[in-house]
């Protein structure tokens, strides 16, 4: 059996401190109180008050307590036999029950530290009203009310960290999230900028020198074949407007975007799963839906951009097996859909990383669905428009 736990909700150490000195003063007070008043019986009380201080005193020292929950609950077992012996002995004992509350809230499970809770208010109760000869609705509202006490603080505090420790987590996703789409942005800015260039070349230096190249060449054969020196001039202003025409061509190459240089989307994606595959546990199959066309660098660039960040989510999250990439070429629209057959969430508690990819989309007038329910798998839905509608 698996015995250890995660750490239970860190404490400040102001508040362990607190509780140290509440239940020295405590034990104290249980132990001075009995020879200040000359009980008979005030040599066993000290002896287990001292007993029950030691016993205290070594849990923090042993770091299993921390980490075991078999461990801290076989050490707040005997801290709870050697009280039960002290309260048996004087009802001033019946005041550490309070610290004790706290303990086992912190250092067990809910329903285990509730039900502890519980039991020990009842212990203190019983001997409170032993020793007061009665039980009474006083005798009874202290402890009870104690009890109540430490549950309200000791769940209200667990609840504030864990809200804490959430909005910690989302906030460093979002510095994350927010440096991923930076760089992206500078991505499809630079690839942007080089497709504008590599266009700008190709329709206007390459065709210019293109457009000279045929005229010398006329120019060339109506000249008279008298004409040596001029027909020699033509032909190596031809030849000069061919090799600048060459050396164009080289630029609107070089401007190509680097993705685009020997690799389309489609290889891309299908390069994206195969390495997803082989890093991992899981099976990404790529597929394409209609029939592949050139799309804007932009585009590609967001398509790609959520092919990633959705696998990702897939391996960090999903705990799925298998993964389906599709990129749709429909009638009307560009499309990727990525399905795994994961664990699922609700789809109402949207993480940053799908809101920067709904964002990457809407900014290219495309839409972003999300498909999930616990236990069911999610699907993710990217839709852009045609780049020819758009136009």
């Amino acid at each position: 059996m698996n015995t250890t736990s995660p750490t239970p909700t860190p404490t400040s150490r102001t508040l362990t401190w607190c509780l140290h000195l509440l239940v020295a003063g405590l034990l104290a007070l249980a132990g001075g109180r009995s020879l200040v008043d000359g009980r008979p019986e005030a040599g066993p009380i000290v002896t287990v008050a001292v007993v029950c201080g030691l016993v205290y005193a070594i849990g923090p020292q042993l770091p299993y307590v921390r980490r075991s929950r078999r461990a801290a609950t076989g050490w707040l077992i005997a801290m709870g036999a050697v009280w039960l012996v002290l309260i048996t002995l004087t009802a001033d004992g019946v005041w550490v029950a309070f610290p004790l509350y706290f303990l086992q809230l912190h250092l067990l499970s809910r329903r285990v530290g509730a039900t502890a809770v519980v039991a020990t208010a009842l212990a203190a109760i019983i001997a409170f009203a032993a020793h007061q000869g009665a039980l009474t609705l006083p005798v009874a509202i202290g402890p009870a009310l104690g009890a109540a006490v430490a549950i309200a603080v000791v769940w209200g505090y667990q609840a504030l960290y864990r809200e804490s420790d959430e909005r910690r987590r989302l906030i460093e996703e979002l510095t994350a999230t927010r440096a991923d789409l930076a760089e992206a942005q500078h991505t499809a800015g630079v690839l942007a900028e080089r497709e504008r260039l590599a266009r700008e070349i190709h329709d206007t230096l390459a065709q210019g020198l293109t457009s000279i190249q045929l005229l010398l060449r006329a120019a060339a054969r109506d000249l008279p074949e008298t004409s040596v020196n001029a027909a020699r001039h033509v032909e190596q202003a031809r030849q000069a407007a061919a090799d600048n025409l060459a050396e164009a061509r080289r630029f609107v190459a070089a401007l190509t975007p680097p993705a685009l240089d020997d690799l389309t989307l489609t290889d891309a994606l299908e390069r994206l799963c195969d390495t997803v595959g082989a890093r991992h546990r899981i099976a990404a199959r790529f597929t394409v839906s209609g029939t592949p066309r050139p799309l804007p660098t932009a585009d590609e660039v967001v398509l790609l951009r959520i092919a990633q960040a959705g696998l990702a989510n897939t391996v960090r999250h999903a705990h799925a097996s298998t993964a389906e990439v599709t990129l749709h070429h429909l009638g009307d629209q560009v499309g990727l859909d990525i399905v795994d057959d994961g664990v699922g969430f609700d789809p109402e508690e949207t993480g940053f990383g799908l809101l920067a990819m709904r964002a990457r989309v809407q900014a290219l007038d495309g839409t972003f669905t999300v498909e999930s329910a616990p236990g069911e798998g999610t699907r993710l839905i990217a839709r852009l428009p045609n780049p020819e509608v758009k136009s």
